[in-house]
């Protein structure tokens, strides 16, 4: 198999969005928004050239390649973000004691977990807006990684260690992402 002496990943960049190269600085603005991000790695060039965003490297190895393709899913996704935004839902599961949440500031309170007096708190990161619907939570926001991080923290502030998980089922979980169902 003949081994090349580049490797070339381009990305499309869509109508009404805009794509800034600042050395390893990418920003990327669109109709919901603007998302910037730093990627660098010795030798690999980004640049845009026929509307398209092109991640370069030459005579690359292994990891030379896969940090390329990485570079490109990341672009790909921050274009994502700025015209469609990402999407998370979670639903709220008990039996034991009715769970409340509520969202204040850039914090998710989560009450009345197992019958716990003090509630539990869940860190909302900049940019991600939190509604709570009855028994679901939806994450929204732009930047793929703080709104599953987000998502994370919500479900992490609820796990429960001590306790046989088939009985304690309680807690806030992710059920859907993008759209698309998480399966058990």
């Amino acid at each position: 198999m003949p081994i090349d002496a580049w490797v070339r990943e381009e990305v499309e960049i869509p109508e009404g969005v805009t794509v800034e190269i600042n050395g390893s600085l990418v920003k990327v603005k669109g109709p919901k928004g603007e998302v910037e991000r730093e990627l660098s790695y010795p030798g690999v060039k980004i640049f845009t050239e026929d509307g398209k965003v092109v991640v370069y490297k030459d005579f690359p190895r292994r990891k030379d390649i896969a940090i390329a393709r990485t570079f490109k899913a990341h672009i790909a996704n921050m274009i994502k973000g700025v015209t469609e935004g990402f999407t998370y839902k979670l639903k709220v599961v008990y039996s034991h004691f009715p769970i409340t949440v509520k969202v204040q500031g850039d914090k998710v309170y989560i009450e009345n977990f197992l019958g716990e007096k003090a509630p539990r708190v869940a860190e909302i990161l900049p940019g991600v807006t939190v509604k709570v619907m009855g028994g679901e939570i939806i994450v929204e926001g732009i930047d793929k990684e703080k709104v599953g991080q987000t998502a994370a923290n919500i479900e992490q502030a609820t796990r429960i260690t001590g306790r046989d998980r088939r009985v304690f089922q309680d807690g806030i979980y992710i059920v859907e992402k993008a759209g698309k169902p998480i399966k058990f």
